[in-house]
């Protein structure tokens, strides 16, 4: 059983067998003749042909845990470096789809509108330096201790000709 939430999901290895005949594979779509099978998310595979679609491991010999999210059938590595420990925002604490761009800091995953200054709000977005302290997020300029003279630089100003351009949020 594959699910999409760190919970023990795994890879049944069966006996093949006269029991496999007629069984068709659902990553190669070839028939199942040999001696062993693996069985995951309700199909039916050969032990090579389970993978993880990132590192491309063999899910039947490197582990019987397996995971799928997305349309992704992942080991629990690569489930864990895309979606965090429970697939969810660390910031909101809701699920992050399979599909969506994510920011990380320290083995955390966050939603991009959720990863955002702890003292002004201010959303980080890739290439911003930011400082992770005790679990907490802050910019640049909010650094606990920093003791930054400037502060924020001033806002940039709306050029109301160009009316698709916005400002800072």
């Amino acid at each position: 059983m594959v699910n999409s939430r760190v919970e023990a999901p795994t890879v049944a290895v069966m006996g093949g067998g006269g029991g496999a005949v007629g069984r068709m594979c659902a990553g190669c779509g070839g028939r199942i003749v040999d001696r062993f099978l693996l069985f995951s998310m309700e199909r039916y595979w050969h032990t090579r042909c389970l993978k993880c679609s990132c590192c491309h491991a063999q899910l039947g010999e490197y582990s019987s845990t397996c995971y799928s999210k997305g349309g992704m059938i992942l080991c629990k590595n690569d489930y864990i470096r895309l979606f965090g420990h429970s697939g969810a925002c660390s910031s909101c604490g809701q699920s992050i789809p399979a599909s969506e761009m994510v920011m990380r800091a320290q083995g955390n995953v966050y939603h991009l509108k959720c990863f955002t200054c702890a003292t002004c709000r201010n959303r980080l977005v890739p290439g911003d330096r930011f400082h992770y302290v005790n679990g907490t997020i802050f910019c640049e300029h909010d650094r606990p201790g920093g003791g930054l003279l400037s502060g924020h630089p001033p806002p940039l100003q709306n050029n109301s000709m160009l009316s698709d351009q916005k400002g800072p949020s």
